[in-house]
């Protein structure tokens, strides 16, 4: 993260900049992966916070699973090597996190997109309790069919890329 706290990444050719996230959001991803790295297989690994090198594009979600290995001194990783992108949405990145990252990662072919929803939106249904986790895999078409929909007190065995059991009120305080 730059001295002025923004975030830097390349979208579809263009350089966005972001304000940098709230506490909530940090802590949530800061035990998203703790949790993950519990359930990884051999070979794998979670980094927060990484470009993902997909040609003149470096976007940068919030987390990723990749396998290895990897030049640890390089700026990002191969999107070859990337098996799951997670994007929190935030109130200021809620157009990317929401259509232009996913579609951008389709068409990489990374096999895996989560998103979780930490702020009320549209289409929340009643009752349902934040945060929310959207768990999408890959379609047979390169665009990303949505497998869970798991809102905070539920509980979901997710299969793809891996067997990962979750209930999104456990990622946050």
């Amino acid at each position: 993260m730059p001295e002025n706290g923004l975030r830097y990444e390349v979208l579809n050719g263009q350089l966005i900049v972001s304000p940098a996230p709230t506490l909530g959001h940090q802590y949530l991803i800061t035990w998203l992966v703790r949790a993950l790295e519990n359930a990884l297989p051999s070979g794998s690994f979670v980094l927060a916070g990484v470009g993902v090198l997909i040609g003149d594009d470096e976007p940068i979600p919030d987390l990723m699973v990749a396998t290895g290995p990897i030049d640890w001194d390089d700026r990002g990783v191969p999107v070859e090597q990337v098996k799951l992108v997670v994007e929190v949405v935030s109130k200021s990145t809620t157009l990317q996190d929401r259509m232009v990252k996913p579609v951008l990662y389709a068409a990489a072919r990374i096999p895996n997109y989560w998103r979780v929803e930490i702020n009320p939106f549209k289409g929340q249904l009643p009752d349902e309790k934040l945060p929310i986790l959207f768990a999408h895999a890959l379609g047979a078409d390169d665009t990303y069919e949505r497998t869970h929909r798991v809102a905070a007190g539920d509980t979901a065995t997710l299969r793809s890329p891996f067997e990962f059991t979750v209930d999104p009120a456990s990622l946050m305080p």
